[in-house]
């Protein structure tokens, strides 16, 4: 079975949006003063933005890794085509 990228990754951001939902409701819930709750409804939502912000940017390498291995592989099929066309007509 073959590793998936982007299955993994949507997984990935899934998990972290229901942590962060999990998260905002639990304290939500908590037995705290306002304005501590919404001091810690911050710090989440920061921590958050963070796990976000280093999934999206290890997803645009692992597109680049994407993008320039099929670029290789575009440039060696057009390669081996040229190459058959000469022999075809050689």
């Amino acid at each position: 079975m073959a590793f998936d990228t982007e299955e993994y990754t949507s997984n990935a951001l899934w998990f972290l949006a229901g942590a962060a939902v999990g998260a905002t409701l639990a304290l939500l819930f908590a037995p705290a003063p306002g304005h501590v709750t919404r001091r810690k409804i911050r710090h989440a939502g920061r921590r958050g933005l963070i796990a976000a912000e280093r999934a999206g940017e290890e997803l645009m390498e692992k597109g680049r890794d994407i993008y320039e291995k099929g670029k290789q592989v575009a440039d060696e099929a057009a390669e081996l085509f040229e190459r058959g066309k000469k022999l075809v007509e050689g």
